[in-house]
C-alpha cells in the first residue's frame, strides 16, 4: 500500500485544496489523526500515525478508494504541503494494479450491481481458482456474463490477463467472499451457480461455504441449478442434506462424471483414482425473508458531546456477539464536525466496517453499508446502544 514517513508534520490548516485534491478536515484521537480527503468523485480518510520520532502517513484501510492512483495523488499533495524531513516513500504500483485498471475485475458492489443490470443471463462460479472452467464456459456461450467470485488477487489477475488473451468480453471477476456477494444480488436474477472442488474443511465444517443460509440465498437468487462438484464424499452428502431444507427440491446426482474440461488438481486426483461426485440441484423454494429490501436509518438520533463521551466510556473497545452476526466498537475521533465512531459489524465471515458521524445528523461517512440481515441486526442493535444515551 502506497505509504511515506516523514519527521515533521506542519500545521494542519483545513480545508486545502491543490491540484484537485482536497483536505477538508481532521479527525484524531490519542493515537491517529484522519484527513477527510477528496479525489475527483471519491472520498477517503488519509491516516496519519505516530511512531517515536517518525509520522507514518497512508491510506485508511477500511475507506481508501478503489482507484490506487487517487490515493497516490493524495499522498504526493500531502507530502508536498504539509511535510518536512522524507525519510522513505513507497508511491509504486504493486504487481497486483490489474485489480485497479482492468474493467475485467470489480471490487465496488455498486459498481458490480449497475453492470450486472445489463445482463440477461448470468452464471456464477465459485473460487474459480486457475480459471480453467470459468474461461471454457465463457467461450462455449458468449451471450451469457460468467460471473467469477475469487478472494484471492493472484487468481483475479491470472485470469483476467487470460480472458483478455482469450478475448473474451463475456467475463467478469469480483473479489469477495461468495456468500457476501449472494446476499446483495436481486431475487432470481442468476442462471446457474457453480461450485467446484471448494475446500471440504473436515475438522472445521463451520467455515465451509455451503450452508443453511448459503442454500437460502441460492433458493432467493437462482432460476435455474446450483452445481457441486467436489472429490469429497463427506462435503457431498453434507451438502445434498442441507438442500433437503426445502420442500421439494430435485437432485441429479452423478459420480466420475468426464466433463469437457477439468483442472489440474482434477486430472490429479483422477490420476489418483479417487472419486468425483456431482450434485446438481434446482426446484428451490423461496425463503421466507428476502435479503436487501430493508431500509436503515441514524437520522433521528442525536448525541451531545457528554452523552457521546459516556457512551464510549461504556463501550470502548467492546464487542457484542449474537448467534449470527457481531458488532464491535473499534475507535472514537473528535473532529469539528462532531464525532466519528469506527465500528465493525455484519457477518462473522465477511464482516463490515464503517465511520459514523455522530452529532446533530448522525450519518454514515462514505458508502451505507450493505444492506444484508447481519449487518441490518448489528446495525440496528448499534442504534439500540446509542439510544440509551441519548
Amino acid at each position: 500500500m502506497p505509504n511515506f514517513k516523514a519527521k515533521i508534520i506542519k500545521e494542519l490548516t483545513l480545508p486545502f485544496e491543490k491540484d484537485g485534491v482536497s483536505f477538508l478536515f481532521k479527525a484524531e484521537n490519542t493515537n491517529i489523526t484522519l484527513i477527510f480527503t477528496q479525489v475527483l468523485e471519491q472520498s477517503f480518510f488519509l491516516q496519519i500515525k505516530k511512531e517515536k520520532n517518525t509520522f507514518i502517513i497512508k491510506a485508511d484501510k477500511h475507506s481508501k478508494p478503489s482507484k490506487i492512483g487517487y490515493l497516490q495523488k493524495a499522498l504526493k499533495v500531502f507530502k508536498e504541503n504539509f511535510c518536512e524531513g522524507i525519510l522513505n516513500e513507497a508511491f509504486g504500483l504493486k504487481n497486483n494494479a490489474l485489480v485497479e485498471q482492468t474493467p475485467l475485475i470489480v471490487k465496488d458492489f455498486e459498481e458490480l450491481l449497475v453492470r450486472l443490470e445489463k445482463e440477461e443471463k448470468i452464471y456464477i462460479e465459485i473460487g474459480f481458482g486457475s480459471g480453467r472452467h470459468l474461461l471454457f464456459k465463457a467461450k462455449q456461450n458468449p451471450e451469457i456474463l460468467m460471473l467469477g467470485v475469487e478472494i484471492y488477487t493472484p487468481a483475479l489477475t491470472q485470469v483476467a490477463k487470460l480472458a483478455k488473451a482469450h478475448n473474451l468480453n463475456n467475463i467478469l471477476l469480483v473479489q469477495s467472499d461468495a456468500r457476501l456477494l449472494l446476499s446483495v444480488l436481486k431475487t432470481k436474477s442468476i442462471e446457474k451457480i457453480f461450485l467446484h472442488f471448494p475446500v471440504p474443511w473436515e475438522d472445521k465444517p463451520h467455515r465451509r461455504v455451503i450452508s443453511e443460509a448459503f442454500c437460502k440465498e441460492c433458493a432467493r437468487v437462482l432460476r435455474g441449478e446450483f452445481e457441486l462438484r467436489t472429490d469429497s464424499f463427506e462435503y457431498f452428502d453434507f451438502t445434498l442434506k442441507e438442500f433437503l431444507i426445502f420442500s421439494k427440491p430435485q437432485f441429479l446426482l452423478k459420480k466420475n462424471e468426464n466433463l469437457e474440461i477439468s483442472s489440474k488438481y482434477e486430472d490429479r486426483w483422477k490420476k489418483q483414482e479417487k472419486d468425483i461426485y456431482d450434485l446438481i440441484v434446482w426446484g428451490l423454494d423461496m425463503p421466507e425473508q428476502n435479503q436487501g429490501e430493508e431500509k436503515f436509518d441514524f437520522a433521528n438520533l442525536y448525541l451531545n458531546a457528554n452523552q457521546i463521551k459516556a457512551f464510549w466510556q461504556r463501550f470502548e473497545k467492546k464487542s457484542i456477539k449474537s448467534k449470527d452476526y457481531f458488532l464491535s466498537f473499534r475507535n472514537l475521533y473528535e473532529s469539528e464536525k462532531g464525532f466519528i465512531l469506527k465500528c465493525a459489524f455484519g457477518a462473522f465471515n465477511a464482516p463490515s466496517h464503517a465511520y459514523i458521524l455522530l452529532g446533530k445528523k448522525t450519518k454514515f461517512l462514505f458508502k451505507n453499508p450493505l444492506k444484508t440481515q447481519e449487518n441490518l441486526k448489528a446495525l440496528e442493535e448499534l442504534k439500540h446502544k446509542i439510544e440509551q444515551f441519548s
